[in-house]
């Protein structure tokens, strides 16, 4: 009996950590006015013949907050890196040094950053919505275990304090993501 509670509880732990990890990517996504090589995370490019993913065919590094360099590991891949950026609809300028591709990020306006924090907040929510989902599962769990109504209720509360606490989590993430954004 007790592995059992012990699992529902850990089974509801794992799910609600995972809503966090999940929300992280989803916040490390949305730019916040530095140079980031992330923001080229979703980048494909056609590497003979097949789509592939911009890093596994070149190296991308921030020489500075503003700008972002894409090496890649063949020259006769430049072209295409350019046109896979330019796809991508980044908004970005893609250039070529005939070395490698630079792009100039620019510096967000008012309204796209506060559009990047409506953004923000609504993977917030998402996370917040899937770590209640998580509550509610595990609740259920609990109910068909054969247990006291003492036990059943203390079980619930236990939850109800893990889920609290995560929710708090996403709270701060969010915060911090919007400080970010909003810093010029």
């Amino acid at each position: 009996m007790e592995d059992d509670i012990q699992l529902v509880l850990d089974e509801a732990k794992e799910a609600m950590d995972r809503a966090i990890k999940h929300l992280e990517r989803q916040l490390a996504n949305i730019r916040a006015g530095k140079a980031s090589p992330s923001m080229l995370n979703g980048v494909k490019v056609n590497y003979y013949g097949s789509e592939t993913p911009l890093t596994q065919v070149a190296n991308i590094n921030t020489p500075d907050g503003m700008t972002i360099s894409v090496q890649p590991w063949e020259k006769s891949m430049i072209p295409e890196i350019e046109k896979g950026i330019q796809v991508a609809n980044l908004g970005f300028n893609p250039q070529n040094n005939g070395e490698s591709v630079i792009i100039n990020v620019p510096p967000l306006t008012e309204e796209r950053r506060k559009d990047l924090v409506k953004q923000a907040k609504a993977e917030a929510e998402e996370a917040k919505v899937g770590v209640r989902n998580d509550r509610k599962v595990a609740n259920n769990d609990i109910k068909k275990l054969e247990i006291s109504e003492d036990l059943q209720k203390n079980l619930e509360i236990d939850i109800q304090a893990m889920t609290d606490a995560h929710i708090e989590k996403i709270e701060q993430m969010l915060e911090k993501k919007e400080k970010e954004i909003m810093t010029v």
